[in-house]
């Protein structure tokens, strides 16, 4: 009657395992998706603190938007001069005045299961002149 017992419940485990499995597979793509993104914030967050520090020392846009993309080489696609944005556009030389350097960036998700992506912004703050 045992043998008998554990035959008849062998098929109850696997449409058990059918109705677990889906759940799991959206909770490790989540966990893949959320992961990717952290770290594209980060690398966009160290990259906008790069650019933001070479436009207060040199006052230099374009070679402030350099530093972006150059510290912002693993992203793919990569990031363009249009998602970088600097306010003021020219550092003032007198007063305590601020440079404000914003990277936007569309990620475009690993799959489609979430939708096609999320916009990401890293900022970069510093006073005029170092």
């Amino acid at each position: 009657m045992t043998k008998r017992r554990l035959r008849d419940e062998r098929g109850a485990t696997a449409v058990e395992f059918a109705f677990i499995i889906p759940l799991l597979l959206v909770l490790v793509l989540g966990i893949a998706e959320f992961g990717r993104a952290f770290q594209v914030s980060g690398t966009l967050s160290a990259a906008a603190r790069e650019g933001v520090r070479v436009m207060a020392l040199q006052n230099d846009p374009a070679a402030a938007r350099a530093a972006v993309r150059n510290a912002a080489t693993s992203l793919d696609p990569a990031v363009t001069n249009a998602q970088i944005t600097i306010t003021p556009a020219s550092c003032p030389r007198t007063g305590n005045a601020t440079v404000r350097l914003t990277v936007t960036y569309p990620l475009p998700f690993l799959t489609d299961f979430f939708g096609s992506g999320v916009d990401l912004t890293g900022t970069g703050v510093m006073r005029c002149n170092g």
